[in-house]
C-alpha cells in the first residue's frame, strides 16, 4: 500500500504508553526510542507522530493527521467548547485513561453547592470546557487559567475552588479538596478528522479500527469449556453469559455426555462457576481471549 495513515498520540504522560501498547496488541508493530516524536509502523500502513496531548485534537481537526488517540477531555476543551465539534469524529472509545473533570472546594470552606461560588475565582487548566459548564448552570464565577499544580490554588490565595481531572480522588484528599460538581466523564478514544481522506487510507482505517475493537473486546472475554449431562445442556446455557450460543459436541464413546464451549464477554466470577457445577457442569475450565473479530 503506497499511502498511509497518519496518527497522532501523546508522546509522554498518562495515555502515551497504554496507547503504544494497544497498537501493538493489534499486530502494529510500534518501536519507538527516547525522544522520537515520528515513526513509521513495521506492520501496517501507519505513520506516527508523538505531540502534546493538547495539539492533538486541532491536528486532526485540521486534517494534518488522519487519526488521533486522545483523552475526551482533550476533544471537550479545544474543540466543543469552542464550537467546533464537528471538526472530527470519535470511532469508539478506548477504556482506559478513564478520569473526570470536577470542579472541587477546600473541604473546611462554605462552599458545598455550584451555587456557593457565584462571585468566586475557581482556578483551573481546562478554561474553555469550565466557562461552558457555568454558563450552562447559570453560576457566575470568575475563571483564572494556570497549569499544573491547580490543587494548590486555594492555599496560595489565587482562587476559592479548582476545576481539574480526577482519576480516584486521592490528590483531592491530600490536599483538602472535596468535589462538588462534575463538568464530564472522560477515557481516551480514537478520533477520525472529518476531512476528506483517501479512499485507500480509509479502508486501512477501517482495518485498524476492527483490529483495535477485537482487542478491546478480548479483553474482558474468555473463553470456557466444561463437560456435562447432555440433559442438562438447557439449564447451563441460562447460567452461561455468553456472546452466541454455546458450542455443544458430544463426548467420544459416551453419548450421555457433551463438551460445552462458549465466549464470555465479561469476567467469569466464581460465583458463575459454582452455578455451572450446581446445573450440572464439570471439569470447567475459563482461558482468557488474545482478540476476537466478527
Amino acid at each position: 500500500m503506497s499511502k498511509r495513515i497518519r496518527l497522532a498520540m501523546q508522546k509522554s504522560g498518562r495515555l502515551s504508553e497504554r496507547s503504544r501498547d494497544l497498537l501493538n496488541r493489534a499486530g502494529i508493530g510500534v518501536e519507538l526510542r527516547g525522544g522520537q516524536l515520528y515513526c513509521q509502523a513495521a506492520a501496517f500502513p501507519l505513520d506516527i507522530m508523538l505531540v502534546r496531548d493538547d495539539d492533538i485534537p486541532q491536528y486532526v481537526a485540521d486534517g494534518v493527521c488522519d487519526l488521533g488517540i486522545v483523552g475526551s477531555n482533550m476533544i471537550a476543551e479545544r474543540l466543543e467548547a469552542r464550537g467546533l465539534k464537528g471538526k472530527v469524529v470519535t470511532l469508539r472509545p478506548l477504556e482506559f485513561g478513564r478520569c473526570r473533570l470536577s470542579i472541587a472546594a477546600p473541604s473546611n470552606s462554605g462552599i458545598q453547592t455550584l451555587r456557593d461560588l457565584d462571585g468566586k475565582r475557581i482556578a483551573t487548566s481546562y478554561p474553555d470546557s469550565l466557562k461552558a459548564f457555568l454558563n450552562e448552570q447559570g453560576t457566575k464565577a470568575d475563571v483564572v487559567e494556570i497549569s499544573g499544580s491547580v490543587e494548590v490554588a486555594p492555599a496560595m490565595g489565587v482562587a476559592e475552588a479548582i476545576c481539574d481531572l480526577v482519576s480516584s480522588g486521592g490528590t483531592l484528599a491530600a490536599n483538602q479538596l472535596r468535589e462538588i460538581a462534575v463538568v464530564y466523564t472522560s477515557e481516551a478514544v480514537l478520533v477520525r478528522t472529518t476531512k476528506s481522506i483517501d479512499q485507500e487510507v480509509m479502508i486501512a482505517i477501517e482495518r485498524l479500527t476492527a483490529r483495535i475493537s477485537g482487542v478491546l473486546r478480548a479483553e474482558q472475554a474468555k473463553y470456557i469449556m466444561m463437560n456435562a449431562p447432555a440433559t442438562a445442556v438447557d439449564a447451563i446455557r441460562r447460567v452461561i453469559p455468553g456472546l452466541e450460543e454455546p458450542t455443544v459436541v458430544p463426548l467420544h464413546g459416551n453419548k450421555q455426555m457433551v463438551a460445552i464451549h462458549a465466549v464470555a464477554p465479561e469476567p467469569i466470577f466464581w460465583e458463575t462457576m459454582e452455578a455451572l457445577k450446581i446445573a450440572g457442569a464439570s471439569s470447567i475450565l475459563v482461558v482468557p481471549i488474545e482478540k476476537i473479530i466478527e
